[in-house]
């Protein structure tokens, strides 16, 4: 399996596991192309809960929790490119609603859902 495929399946269990949890998908895949000497963002999914909070989902895979596990591949280096694609995402409202950033972790056969993984 690639590494695509395998992201695309984590990506598809991690949606799942959230639209199960009451939250509605708004995009899946959100990209910012980058520049000449700046690097693109992506945030993997953009849902909402059934209070209106925006959520960005970073979703993180790893076939086990050696080197940390998956949540702690989130560093601020991934954080600051994820915030900046959600800066650009909420252009589009003309009222800001309530944002959250969340992480989905799968370590395996394990799923954890970090809601408020980290800010702004």
């Amino acid at each position: 399996m690639s590494t695509k495929s395998t992201g695309d399946a984590a990506e598809d269990r991690a949606l799942a596991h959230l639209l199960r949890q009451g939250l509605t998908l708004e995009c899946r895949n959100y990209r910012l192309a980058g520049g000449p000497h700046r690097r693109g963002a992506e945030i993997d999914l953009v849902l909402r809960e059934r209070d209106g909070t925006l959520v960005f989902c970073e979703v993180r895979a790893r076939a086990n929790r050696a080197h940390g596990g998956a949540a702690a591949t989130v560093g601020a280096t991934k954080q600051a490119r994820i915030v900046r694609a959600a800066s650009h995402y909420l252009m589009r409202f003309s009222r800001l609603p309530p944002c959250r950033f969340d992480v989905v972790a799968i370590d395996g056969d394990e799923l954890s859902w970090l809601r408020g993984a980290f800010s702004a």
